[in-house]
């Protein structure tokens, strides 16, 4: 086959930037909004030391991917190689944002109010926001640690396990929240919706060819802002802050006084839900592989995960809170024409948008019903994949891990519910309910710790027992009863902080007996599913597929 000139740059670029830009964009709108809507987050400090960072993970992440298609294509002679895109993980988002950053700032602004400190609000956001950098540092050195052998975590974990916890996530969390945002301007949210689902599931061209990410936000933000000159969209929350406010941010270059390291220990607490969403990105950039060579990109695994790997660390080490990740639709953007330079495009575009700051004024003018959409067509899509790539007799493993989910879901709410001013004026609290409500709100957020972590541990479980490799099985619950022992699942402290059996937070709180009830639970079950499996029927763990 004789060497052809690499085409790096071709008219389908031009869709496949629309797409991968909106959807970091959308996750950006997404980290900033929702830490604003839900814990009072302020929106400029956000925009001054989170987007920065954020946004420099994937301009680093989507150059180098421009460069390894690059250098593929002139290794292979082809003009036809389309970069492996990447961007912010939308899992990642929501777990960041609901289990890490947002109760990290409620912590804070507790202690503040509690010790009288007297300090202000941006001393509990800079507290959260250094919690988040933390676990970003983190998730990267654990993602490069998976570089040089990512295909293990494959042969440990099955991939029940690994898609039912990210399943959990994309039905529960990524497609339900977007949708309370959605409805909250219906003609404007159900349009942008309708768009998308026809253009991205059923796959149906728009005219002259436009994208339907963009398609969506331009239709549908023609109607809001026509509904809202005419006084019929409704109410409309006032803006939280002057977009001016957030050019050339400078905030963020704190991040190199390394101050973010005195709370490093604090950030260990949130490992249970850390760890998890890196494994589940390093997972992804395998399948992501195997995807783009399914559609005649061949590229190296490991080089692709010590891609993303590099992009998050270096995202965290510039005050980043959201980790970067290979995407799954190389193979959309290959049918789109994409060569490289949409990946280079994006790279520039979020990078100069979350640098220069101008990021500031897509949030203040791109409606959040509009673009919500992309995420709940991102969460139904995984979800689809997730049961498409598992075994059909899997498919209750993949189920049971939207339970611990769900009572995360609960959790939010209930949180969101009583942490109200209204309620707090007028002495309604948690404890001034009856104590079987009481009860049932502690188990739930007892279910709710480390749900992440719970529900691979169930998923995988239960597909090993499926399978009837009940040994294995009663392994996953052993080390359910060690985590549970020490936190790591099923914290009955606020925050869900990994904490010693005998601790005395847990003394304080009542609640010496939850670890060992859990525990002893999962031993219990252990011990069962290995005597099972000594039973003369049971003598030899079935092998079949």
């Amino acid at each position: 086959m004789s060497k052809q000139h690499y085409r790096w740059a071709a008219s389908g670029d031009v869709n496949a930037f629309f797409g991968l830009m909106l959807d970091n964009v959308a996750d950006m709108l997404l980290t900033v909004g929702l830490l604003f809507l839900v814990f009072d987050f302020p929106t400029e400090f956000a925009l001054q030391h989170m987007v920065p960072g954020t946004a420099i993970g994937v301009l680093v992440g989507d150059l180098l991917f421009f460069w390894i298609a690059i250098r593929t294509a002139r290794k292979l002679g082809r003009d036809d190689v389309t970069a492996m895109p990447l961007g912010l993980d939308t899992p990642s988002t929501f777990g960041m944002v609901f289990f890490v950053l947002g109760p990290a700032f409620l912590h804070a602004k507790k202690a503040l109010t509690d010790g009288g400190l007297g300090l202000s609000i941006e001393e509990a956001a800079r507290y959260a926001w250094h919690i988040g950098i933390c676990s970003i540092v983190i998730s990267g050195i654990f993602k490069l640690g998976f570089s040089l052998s990512s295909n293990w975590v494959r042969r440990v974990v099955p991939r029940a396990g690994l898609l039912g916890s990210l399943t959990a996530i994309a039905l529960v969390l990524i497609s339900f929240l977007p949708f309370i945002e959605v409805l909250q301007h219906p003609v404007v949210g159900f349009t942008s919706m309708a768009i998308i689902l026809t253009a991205l599931v059923a796959k149906l061209k728009l005219p002259f060819r436009i994208p339907g990410a963009l398609g969506a936000m331009l239709v549908a933000g023609v109607i809001y802002y026509l509904m809202h000159a005419t006084g019929t969209l409704g109410e409309v929350q006032p803006a939280e802050f002057n977009p001016r406010e957030a050019l050339l941010p400078t905030g963020w270059l704190s991040v190199f006084r390394f101050q973010w390291l005195e709370v490093m220990g604090d950030a260990f607490h949130y490992l249970p839900i850390v760890i998890p969403f890196a494994l589940a990105t390093v997972v992804g950039g395998i399948d992501c592989t195997e995807s783009a060579a399914a559609a005649g990109d061949e590229f190296d695994t490991n080089q692709i995960v010590g891609v993303e790997a590099v992009a998050t660390l270096i995202a965290g080490l510039c005050g980043g809170v959201i980790q970067s990740t290979p995407y799954i639709g190389h193979p959309a953007y290959k049918a789109m024409g994409g060569r490289a330079a949409y990946t280079l495009a994006t790279a520039l575009f979020i990078g100069s948008a979350g640098i220069l700051g101008y990021f500031g004024y897509l949030y203040f003018l791109i409606p959040k019903a509009t673009i919500f959409p992309i995420l709940i067509f991102i969460g139904l899509e995984i979800t689809a994949q997730s049961f498409v790539a598992t075994k059909q007799k899997h498919y209750p493993a993949v189920v049971i891990a939207c339970i611990p989910a769900l009572a995360a879901l609960v959790v939010v709410y209930i949180d969101k519910i009583f942490g109200d001013a209204a309620l707090w004026s007028n002495g309604i609290t948690i404890a001034s309910l009856g104590a079987s409500l009481q009860a049932e709100i502690q188990i739930t957020r007892v279910l709710s710790a480390g749900f992440i972590m719970t529900s691979m541990i169930w998923s995988s479980a239960l597909a090993f027992i499926i399978d009837r490799r009940l040994r294995i099985a009663a392994a996953f619950f052993l080390v359910a009863a060690l985590f549970s022992l020490f936190g790591v699942i099923h914290s009955p402290l606020a925050g869900s902080p990994i904490c010693l059996p005998w601790a005395q937070e847990l003394v304080k709180a009542n609640a010496t007996d939850v670890p060992l009830r859990f525990a002893v639970a999962y031993l219990v079950i252990s011990a069962l599913l290995m005597g099972w499996s000594l039973l003369p029927q049971n003598d030899q763990e079935a092998t079949e597929a």
